[in-house]
């Protein structure tokens, strides 16, 4: 009984410790609470999946992706792109005057610049994305730049592996990032021949026992291509033949997603997450340059669309992709539609979504009818009683699974990235969004929606109410721990 007395007093100075320590290092309040209260009440687990997975061991200095390390070299180039932002401002002054204040918050958060001269493509689904890629990419002079959260070992997979090889035959410089976790199953051959072939093929963050958990936790989630700087893809296709709808794939099941192909000087950003990653991946020091970023000089006439970049991860000051698009659904005056497949948004966004809808904009949101994560989809549905009450339109997809991350704001705004509506993307993962602000782009986009939306159905608000008990019990259970999801 002495001893018993003993540990238990050793375990309540250990909480208290612990639960201070979550106090202290936790900047989300709601997640604060779920962990405090897992802690506690779950004796021992609880504090145990604190440390797995709670702790951003990321922060800490072991941890810094600074690309320009001369902070007199940073301050001039901060000054040129602050030049060149006001430039492409006054130039395009009608199609950014409305989401001028997002254009700002995003260079002022993350420097990222507001760039003109571009020429912007939709591609829906892998089977149009994937022609595009291949294309592009034995188009290549200089360098390839690839960086992918699943790259899978398969049929597109061996294809893009074999012009990445080809490629490097002809001198061009191939760069290869892949998530360890994401894409785990190209750890053994296909690595090993990329390298073998003068692929330069590093994992983002290897996957050993040490930090296992939080290690799986926090995920370079990311889908970026550059090609010669000039030529990039992004958006939420990995590489994988389950994101291609084609009758040699026709057992699956029907997968909707978007990407996005930019050319020109939007490109700028991507090459600088993608050095960033490189240095800290490849313990490299790549540094920009001419070549790596051309289009300072490029007189090429495109169709001068204005593209910004949005990026965030668990280094960055603040949540800026959640910022973002509290900003673009804040502005927002007639209409906002957004896909997505994991909802899970918090409270700001929720505020945001309702004060827009009661304010008269429509507002519609597309998610999967069916979850590939049961405890996800209950956490989303917790949140829908309150949208619903307040005019927002939701629909189920059921013509297979919807992937594609895509905000489309009063056809002037088209957001298309790698980034879910959940904490997870808003806090855990690297991720990145391209924001368009060109009316031609986003009315693309918002047909597209209003095209998806017919393979769905309409959640009817009365109905959803009055369901069983025990499911809103479910849901608001799942609700309590959606930050730890």
């Amino acid at each position: 009984m002495r001893w018993f007395l003993v540990v238990e007093i050793i375990y309540i100075v250990v909480l208290i410790l612990v639960c201070l320590r979550i106090v202290y290092d936790t900047r989300n309040y709601s997640k604060t609470l779920a962990y405090l209260l897992f802690a506690i009440f779950v004796p021992v687990i609880g504090i145990l999946f604190y440390f797995s997975f709670g702790i951003n061991y990321r922060k800490r200095k072991m941890y810094s992706k600074k690309l320009i390390t001369d902070d007199k070299l940073a301050t001039k180039i901060r000054s040129e792109l602050l030049q060149y932002f006001n430039n492409t401002l006054v130039e395009h002054k009608e199609e950014v005057s409305q989401n001028k204040e997002l254009a700002l918050m995003l260079f002022n958060d993350i420097n990222s610049p507001l760039t003109s001269n571009n020429s912007v493509k939709l591609l829906v689904n892998g089977e149009n994305k994937f022609p595009e890629v291949l294309e592009v990419l034995r188009s290549a002079k200089h360098h390839i730049h690839i960086e992918y959260y699943i790259y899978e070992d398969d049929e597109i997979g061996r294809s893009i592996e074999e012009i990445l090889i080809e490629k490097v035959k002809e001198g061009v410089i191939v760069r290869f990032i892949y998530d360890d976790f994401g894409s785990r199953s190209v750890r053994k051959r296909m690595t090993k021949h990329l390298n073998a072939g003068g692929v330069q093929a590093v994992p983002f963050s290897k996957v050993t026992f040490i930090y296992f958990a939080n290690r799986l936790n926090y995920r370079n989630h990311r889908k970026i291509i550059v090609v010669d700087g000039s030529t990039a893809f992004v958006g939420g296709i990995n590489v994988s033949d389950k994101y291609i709808n084609s009758e040699k794939n026709n057992k699956q099941i029907y997968w909707r997603d978007t990407h996005l192909r930019i050319d020109g000087p939007g490109t700028f950003y991507l090459q600088y997450l993608f050095l960033s990653d490189w240095n800290f991946c490849a313990n490299e020091t790549l540094e920009p340059d001419r070549i790596l970023f051309p289009f300072f000089n490029d007189k090429e006439t495109r169709e001068k669309k204005v593209i910004q970049i949005a990026a965030s991860g668990p280094d960055s000051d603040r949540p800026t992709i959640m910022l973002s698009m509290f900003q673009a659904i804040n502005l927002a005056s007639k209409e906002i539609l957004i896909t997505t497949p994991y909802f899970i948004p918090g409270d700001s966004l929720i505020d945001a979504l309702v004060t827009a809808s009661l304010s008269g904009v429509s507002v519609k949101l597309l998610v999967p009818g069916i979850s590939d994560s049961h405890l996800v989809n209950f956490a989303a549905r917790s949140y829908y009683n309150t949208l619903l009450k307040a005019g927002v339109e939701i629909y189920l997809y059921t013509k297979g699974f919807v992937h594609a991350k895509t905000i489309a704001t009063d056809r002037c705004v088209a957001i298309v990235g790698t980034a879910n509506m959940d904490q997870r993307s808003f806090e855990l993962n690297f991720e990145v969004n391209a924001i368009v602000y060109d009316r031609e782009i986003a009315g693309q986009l918002s047909d597209i929606f209003y095209e998806d939306i017919k393979g769905a159905e309409k959640i009817d608000g009365q109905k959803w109410n009055d369901r069983p008990w025990h499911i809103h019990l479910l849901e608001q259970t799942a609700r309590m721990i959606s930050p730890m999801l």
